[in-house]
């Protein structure tokens, strides 16, 4: 009998190359849609406490006046007179160099500007 010759072995299937990178998905656009009208804000009411009249200091009146004004308006008269006479630092804005009626409120030559509220308060009653 006759041998039959064996089919010849298939070759390896050629290596696979790496999968390409999917590209990443399309953003969708979303249409913006109008934003909605808001109820009118409240006005801010002030604390009672910042609004009521505190009589100043001798030496604070010196600077700022005699009569009783609230503690925002004290802040708002001392930068007043800090601008009209230049005594805010001119290298660094946030100190401000007391001159001789500053110095006996705040008590040293140099403050810086944060310290101005709690150095104005010991001279409020």
């Amino acid at each position: 009998m006759a041998t039959a010759k064996k089919a010849p072995a298939k070759k390896a299937a050629p290596a696979k190359k790496p999968a390409a990178k999917k590209a990443a998905p399309a953003k969708k656009v979303v249409a913006k849609k109008a934003p909605a009208k808001k109820a009118p804000a409240k006005k801010r009411t002030p604390n009672a406490a910042f609004m009521k009249a505190m009589t100043p200091s001798a030496a604070l009146a010196a600077v700022i006046g005699a009569t009783p004004v609230p503690r925002t308006e004290v802040v708002s008269k001392l930068w007043i007179y800090i601008k009209k006479h230049g005594l805010q630092d001119s290298v660094n804005k946030r100190n401000i160099n007391a001159d001789e009626k500053l110095k006996a409120v705040f008590g040293k030559k140099q403050v810086t500007m944060f310290e101005l509220a709690g150095l104005i308060g010991k001279h409020l009653s």
